[in-house]
């Protein structure tokens, strides 16, 4: 079994959390504006408000990250969460998903939601594992959303 810590986010971490995370976005899509704002400026835009940044170290070095955006009314959503490809398949994505609903509850959630693309099936594979179920797609600020996921805590 591998090591893997689960670290909460320092401001230190902000360039691995967005290389994290641009990694895997403009290899299936293109970056957009909340991509840039949260990447950015993870402080502003989503610790400020009352979210949470968790990071994977394995080996020494951070192979993974998610946030927790608060929406506020006890109501969290799952975002930005990557996993480094040289990482993959040692099951870093199910223990950050696993420390991040573990999160959501202590910062007061009831309910934890997700957006997603229908292309990236293993992660909607690792939403399910974690409890996840699909709900109707609202409206959202990406346009590669076309899945959207919750889960009551």
């Amino acid at each position: 079994m591998y090591t893997v810590r689960i670290l909460d986010y320092k401001p230190a971490h902000q360039p691995v959390f967005r290389a994290l995370n641009e990694e895997w976005i403009t290899q299936y899509f293109v970056m957009e504006a909340p991509d840039y704002q949260m990447l950015d400026e993870p402080q502003r835009y989503i610790l400020a408000p009352g979210g949470a940044i968790l990071m994977a170290e394995h080996e020494g070095q951070l192979v993974g990250t998610c946030a927790l955006l608060n929406e506020g009314h006890g109501i969290f959503e799952l975002a930005k969460m990557a996993v480094s490809p040289a990482a993959q398949g040692l099951g870093i994505g199910y223990a950050l998903g696993q420390a991040a609903i573990q999160k959501a509850r202590q910062l007061g959630a009831h309910h934890l939601e997700l957006l997603s693309n229908s292309r990236l099936m293993s992660a909607l594979a690792l939403y399910r594992k974690l409890g996840f179920r699909n709900v109707p797609v609202p409206t959202s600020p990406y346009q590669r959303t076309d899945v959207k996921m919750a889960l009551d805590l």
